[in-house]
């Protein structure tokens, strides 16, 4: 989990994008113990907001770009992304939530939840 509001691809000065994937990078090295992924990843995340959202589009590519060399080799293995974007005041049925999910809704705080696993076989998302 990435405990603060994500960067806009669209940011400047671009120093803050560069701050931002590091910080990603630091959150990531937290919890990530295995080796870098070198076959083909899916990249889930869950952006949790409080109020004016970022386009969810724009946070994608900085985050992937933040887990380069440390949870996969190159962003290039990234060939699924699953990206939502939801209000800290929804209500949520947390029974299955993972953990570090259930964590960042109970903090209050805008964050970003992400999930790597390897890719599966295209028919399986259709």
């Amino acid at each position: 989990m990435i405990p603060r509001r994500p960067v806009s691809l669209q940011t400047r000065p671009r120093s803050k994008l560069q701050n931002w994937q590091a910080f990603v990078r630091a959150e990531a090295s937290k919890t990530w113990v295995e080796t870098p992924y070198s076959g083909n990843v899916h990249l889930a995340l869950v952006y949790l907001y409080d109020t004016d959202p970022v386009d969810t589009d724009n946070i994608i590519k900085p985050i992937q770009d933040g887990l380069i060399g440390l949870v996969y080799e190159d962003d290039s293995l990234v060939t699924d992304v699953e990206a939502h974007r939801r209000s800290l005041s929804d209500t949520f049925d947390v029974a299955l939530f993972p953990s570090l999910l259930l964590r960042g809704i109970i903090s209050g705080s805008e964050c970003v939840y992400v999930r790597i696993n390897s890719a599966k076989a295209l028919e399986s998302y259709l």
